[in-house]
């Protein structure tokens, strides 16, 4: 990428630090700087693909999340992209691509972009596996769930995004994925006994 889209791409990683400095529910900035990698590496796959819009997208999918923030209109996002002098098409385009990702608010819509599809999956692929239960109880916790409550959203959501994939380099990736949460569950309820 040019010297300018590093640059600002740069800038949103250290944005995004500093807004989840304090965050310790699953929606922190490690788990953006994860889909922000998976992503990227999707995209590279696409030669269609406008890589900076994926990077700026995944890195700014959660800036605006309700669970987190009081904003509209993704004003944090939009804030960030004009400060760096990004131009409104191209904001609109990103804020686009962010509001796409969101589980239950586009349950069963594919975006209609590649780039979208991208970040769909890599935010997706970071609710699987290891990382997928961890983050679920990070945020159970914190949030006040039981286990049980906890081990409901396993069926309500975590088990559904392998079939929700919208890239085979995602799919790849959510098989194993998948398979560890499925093994969980069997461990979880043999140890309730």
């Amino acid at each position: 990428m040019p010297e300018m889209e590093m640059r600002v791409i740069e800038g949103a990683k250290d944005f995004v630090q500093m807004l989840f400095r304090n965050n310790a529910d699953g929606h922190d900035a490690d788990h953006t700087m994860r889909v922000y990698r998976n992503a990227v590496n999707i995209g590279s796959n696409y030669p269609e693909c406008d890589l900076e819009l994926v990077a700026l997208a995944s890195l700014l999918h959660d800036v605006d999340d309700s669970k987190l923030f009081p904003t509209e209109n993704n004003a944090n996002a939009r804030k960030f992209l004009r400060g760096q002098n990004i131009d409104e098409a191209r904001i609109d385009s990103i804020c686009e691509i962010i509001n796409a990702v969101s589980f239950s608010k586009n349950r069963g819509k594919i975006p209609e972009t590649i780039e979208g599809k991208i970040v769909q999956d890599a935010d997706r692929l970071d609710a699987m596996g290891a990382i997928g239960i961890a983050r679920t109880f990070a945020y159970g916790g914190k949030n006040g769930r039981s286990l049980e409550s906890s081990i409901e959203h396993f069926h309500e959501k975590l088990l559904k995004l392998k079939d929700e994939l919208n890239t085979p380099e995602a799919l790849d990736l959510a098989k194993e994925r998948h398979a560890f949460l499925e093994l969980f569950l069997v461990e979880y309820k043999r140890e309730l006994i």
